[in-house]
């Protein structure tokens, strides 16, 4: 494995889900830090004010988005999301992960620019480790 991720970010109000890959990074020792959002507008926000602050240096290299969220949806976090994208230099890798098996949710997922893959929950161990090893 390369360069340890420093930061990843879970946005995701499924606080069983959370814990659980809270559990599996920090048991695998798979990043440093972990950030973690309840909904999209949250996390936004935080986005928002690194930019403004231009401290790279808390901005997560992967995030792992739910779709079906209270307050701010995961479709409503990417479409603000990706308008910002670039105004980070450190590339985030972006993937959805979601209990939802509709193939429509999973097209137009993948069709979004900066979307790496859809994940179905769970995810196991072994994911959580690729995803982690490729980053």
């Amino acid at each position: 494995m390369g360069d340890k991720i420093e930061i990843a970010c879970i946005i995701d109000d499924d606080n069983v889900y959370v814990n659980l890959v809270k559990r599996i990074i920090e048991t695998k020792h798979l990043c440093k830090k972990l950030l973690v959002f309840e909904n999209g507008k949250n996390a936004l926000r935080f986005f928002e004010k690194v930019i403004t602050n231009i401290k790279e240096e808390k901005v997560p290299e992967v995030i792992f988005l739910d779709l079906n969220m209270p307050v701010m949806d995961g479709w409503e976090f990417l479409a603000n999301f990706i308008k910002i994208k670039n105004k980070f230099e450190k590339t985030i890798t972006l993937y959805i992960v979601s209990s939802s098996i509709n193939p429509l949710d999973v097209r137009k997922a993948k069709s979004i620019k900066g979307v790496k893959d859809y994940l179905i929950k769970p995810i196991n161990i072994s994911d959580f480790e690729t995803i982690f090893e490729k980053a």
